[in-house]
């Protein structure tokens, strides 16, 4: 056993001084955090173990405090050392909408989805969250090439190509600041979503940020691990812009133009995930998330076909997956 998993059962056994404890593996996520679950005779809870020297668990804490006052069912905190990175949470149990999501429930599941994310929203004042500001965006955008093209694929873009990114990058940096803003979840998808009463439990919002409305219903359609079809998508998200405007946010009248900031939000966010894919895989030795790298591609794809400004932004995608530089 490592020295911090020796920090989490000590620190366990004096806040938890349950009679038959006893810790297992709850789960691992893409960053430095890992979870356990405490059981013991009649109850259960889990334990964060977040790493100070990678990770800070205050704004977990300050996001969870938020969920509850709008509404949301998310973890209760039941103890806390933040100086050495450990958080006591609530159980909301061990499936996610990820392992039972199907055709047939999905309607059901995701409405439940939909109404959370929007009371969550409701709850959006300005200056409680970081702000989803042009310098995030562009430091997610950046991503892409320098951890995708450049580090795992090896490609250097001439200037006209890095022109090309430059563009589209501004493009959508430009979009999504002109878009409604308010409480951004920043990973609200069908792994980060639990069945539970009330449903849905949402976990691992520790990220959240004020930022484009249109983020969170798209990532929840537009996932890592499940594709839809896009008729589906469609229902869903006007489900979502018809009770999300009736409980009075700020979304545009004209679906179309949601529509629109639904999309170029998304493409933004397709783009960082590709390139945060790469980088867990070289950096953090995690290979296993690039298997999810084309379903990005699909999707990025999709929207900028739909949209003439990215003509120039599929081109050269094009002309990259064409290219066989030897990688770094």
């Amino acid at each position: 056993m490592d020295e911090r998993f020796d920090t989490v059962r000590q620190w366990l056994a004096a806040v938890l001084p349950e009679p038959g404890l006893r810790l297992e593996p709850a789960s691992a996520d893409a960053s430095f955090r890992r979870y356990f679950r405490a059981r013991w005779d009649g109850g259960s809870a889990i334990v964060m173990d977040a790493p100070p020297a990678h990770e800070d668990c205050r704004p977990f804490v300050k996001v969870a405090g938020l969920l509850h006052a709008a509404g949301v069912h998310a973890p209760a905190v039941l103890a806390q050392d933040l100086e050495r990175g450990l958080l006591l949470l609530s159980d909301l149990g061990t499936q996610t909408y990820l392992d039972v999501l199907d055709a047939d429930n999905a309607d059901t599941l995701f409405a439940d989805a939909l109404a959370a994310l929007i009371r969550w929203q409701r709850a959006s004042r300005p200056g409680v969250l970081p702000p989803y500001d042009r310098a995030l965006l562009a430091r997610e955008l950046a991503l892409f090439p320098d951890w995708y093209l450049g580090r795992h694929r090896g490609l250097a873009l001439a200037p006209a190509e890095r022109g090309v990114l430059d563009t589209a990058f501004r493009r959508l940096e430009d979009a999504a600041l002109a878009q409604p803003q308010g409480f951004v979840h920043r990973d609200y998808m069908p792994r980060n979503l639990m069945p539970s009463t009330p449903n849905p439990g949402v976990i691992d919002f520790q990220d959240a940020v004020h930022g484009p409305l249109a983020y969170d219903v798209i990532s929840l359609f537009k996932d890592a691990f499940l594709s839809w079809p896009e008729a589906r998508v469609e229902g869903w998200l006007a489900h979502y812009h018809d009770a999300a405007r009736r409980a009075g946010l700020p979304l545009p009248a004209d679906f179309a133009a949601f529509r629109r900031d639904c999309d170029w939000i998304g493409l933004q966010r397709h783009l960082k995930v590709i390139g945060i894919f790469a980088r867990i895989c070289h950096r953090d030795g995690k290979p296993h998330y690039l298997a999810d790298v084309p379903r990005f591609f699909a999707y990025v794809r999709d929207v900028a076909a739909r949209y003439a400004e990215f003509d120039p932004l599929l081109d050269l995608l094009d002309a990259l997956e064409a290219r066989t530089d030897v990688p770094a």
